[in-house]
């Protein structure tokens, strides 16, 4: 085979399309074909591909233009060069976006990560446009907004954040709440809780929808994130109450005890209407003396009362928002209710409901009757009752007694502090009321004493009758009383807790703890000290700063 044969053996040609093929069969004459018209270039219309109106990263939509619409040479916008920056990073991200699939769970988790870091890019964005442009979108971020509504929203965000809360589209405000929730634009987690709360409260008023879910997240958030505040006390703190009926916090609360308890001091004929607040406060005490205790001990507390069951689900914070896992989280678990335990383990987030081991459940019974048995002490009830140390189980009681846990002593102990603190005298000390007072005394003072003369040995001449002469003779005259004499009569004078003050003053010490242990204000001991001082020596030893004047650190001194 030549040369020629094989590249003709290879030529490509058109295989006739049937009724072609059919028509030369039959010997049809064939239809002239019409010359194909040559395209006109002169009509000036051509396609420009405008990448900032399709919300998919890095595609662009074609837009068909005339030649009236010539493409000019882009005006310098340093707006929109930081909205290409934050674009950029989601075309650096791989991303599974699929815009009909935004409900899929891997398409979120992208989405999530790409608004987080998009998020922490325009943070401390500002902006002043004066135009806008609505926007909707399920899940919204910012990589689906054009040039016009991202610049409505940032205008609309610095608005927010000097307080003003403007009407605006709902998209824009959930998608507020989604950095609030991931804490962009916050200092901490409770400043973004703060913030959170102040825009519900403010744009709730346009649009109350945004309710179910602001009340779902604000558990998540004290959940995910450790805030000062438990979330029982903000819901009380914030009168939720009534949008968490079910909502039991297991921390020294104290009708989930009653509830898991072996006993239940609310059946106690103890308990009435006149003492259920003391009870349920003094529980509180007790239990939070238990977890302190237990906690310098070793032992966590909840993992001997509780335990979850076996159902356990991963759990993700923040449900139907934008949200992205981007805080590393210590091993942890927060126990909200009987129904309702989070645990985190190596950043991982799980849930389930709680059971009460029955070691657990008989420990919270004993505890509950000794605190009772102290109480009717306390109280001087007429009727008595005992607790049993064998309520607790054998083998936690020797758990707790090898870890030096004695709670047979722990409780009674806790009850007494309780009552101590709650029928404590609370003695208000007016200083300024204090400090005139004493001036008014030095006053009265030295208008008693009598001006010395210019001549201390001079006697003063007095006359007296001669019956008075008499009266007179027989009595001596006095020999004059030392110095030293006066300081230690004013020793003499001081009690033990006086004198000790005055030598942990003179060490340097602070003297408060010494009169806490004494059980008396600092305040009331020093007035003590002075009034003694004044007696004898006619001044105050010591200053409103609980500190010796310096004129008598060297007489204090010889009496330590």
């Amino acid at each position: 085979m030549n040369e020629s044969s094989e590249n003709r053996k290879y030529e490509s040609f058109k295989i006739p399309d049937r009724r072609r093929a059919q028509q030369i069969r039959t010997g049809q004459s064939l239809p002239q074909a019409k010359p194909e018209e040559p395209i006109s270039l002169d009509e000036g219309m051509f396609y420009e591909i405008e990448y900032d109106s399709c919300p998919i990263p890095g595609v662009g939509k074609y837009v068909i233009k005339s030649e009236s619409q010539k493409i000019e040479e882009p005006k310098n916008d340093p707006i929109k060069a930081v909205f290409v920056q934050m674009r950029d990073i989601a075309r650096a991200h791989r991303s599974t976006y699929d815009f009909s699939r935004f409900f899929d769970r891997r398409v979120q988790h992208d989405n999530a990560a790409i608004f987080y870091k998009q998020g922490m890019f325009m943070k401390d964005f500002t902006d002043n446009f004066e135009g806008s442009n609505p926007f909707s979108q399920y899940f919204p971020y910012y990589q689906l907004m054009g040039y016009e509504q991202l610049r409505t929203y940032f205008t609309w965000r610095t608005g927010v954040r000097e307080g003003n809360v403007a009407n605006i589209s709902l998209s824009y405000a959930f998608l507020y709440i989604y950095e609030l929730l991931g804490n962009i634009g916050v200092n901490n987690p409770q400043d973004g809780l703060d913030k959170l709360m102040a825009f519900w409260k403010d744009y709730r008023d346009y649009n109350k929808s945004i309710d179910k879910y602001v009340l779902s997240w604000l558990k998540d958030y004290h959940i995910y994130y450790e805030l000062p505040l438990s979330f029982k006390e903000f819901v009380e703190k914030n009168a939720l109450a009534e949008h968490y009926p079910k909502m039991q916090e297991a921390n020294d609360d104290f009708a989930l005890f009653c509830a898991i308890s072996k006993y239940d001091i609310r059946k106690s004929v103890f308990y009435t209407d006149d003492t259920s607040k003391m009870i349920s406060e003094c529980f509180s005490f007790v239990m939070e003396r238990i977890r302190k205790d237990f906690e310098a001990a070793g032992i966590h507390f909840d993992d001997a009362i509780f335990r979850p069951t076996r159902k356990i689900v991963t759990w993700r914070p923040f449900k139907g928002s934008l949200f992205y896992h981007w805080l590393k989280q210590p091993d942890r678990r927060v126990v909200l209710s009987k129904n309702e335990i989070y645990m985190c383990k190596n950043n991982e987030w799980t849930f389930s409901t709680v059971i009460t081991t029955e070691k657990g459940r008989q420990f919270i019974g004993y505890v509950m009757k000794q605190m009772e048995v102290a109480l009717r002490k306390i109280a001087k009830y007429k009727f008595k009752l005992t607790a049993n140390i064998n309520m607790v189980n054998s083998d936690s009681l020797n758990v707790l007694n090898n870890a030096g846990l004695f709670i047979d002593k722990i409780v009674p102990s806790a009850v007494l502090e309780y009552h101590r603190e709650a029928t404590k005298t609370i003695v208000t000390v007016d200083h300024a009321s204090l400090a005139r007072i004493r001036e008014d005394a030095l006053e009265t003072q030295e208008s008693l004493l009598v001006e010395e003369t210019s001549q201390p040995n001079e006697r003063i001449p007095i006359s007296f009758s001669e019956q008075d002469q008499n009266v007179f003779a027989d009595i001596g005259e006095e020999e004059p009383v030392s110095a030293f004499d006066i300081w230690e009569s004013l020793k003499n004078a001081m009690n033990e807790n006086e004198l000790k003050t005055l030598a942990l003053v003179i060490q340097g010490e602070d003297i408060k703890p010494f009169a806490d242990e004494c059980g008396i204000m600092v305040e009331v001991l020093v007035d003590g000290i002075n009034e003694k001082a004044m007696d004898y020596i006619g001044d105050n030893l010591m200053g409103d700063d609980f500190l010796l004047y310096d004129d008598y650190k060297e007489q204090i001194k010889e009496w330590t």
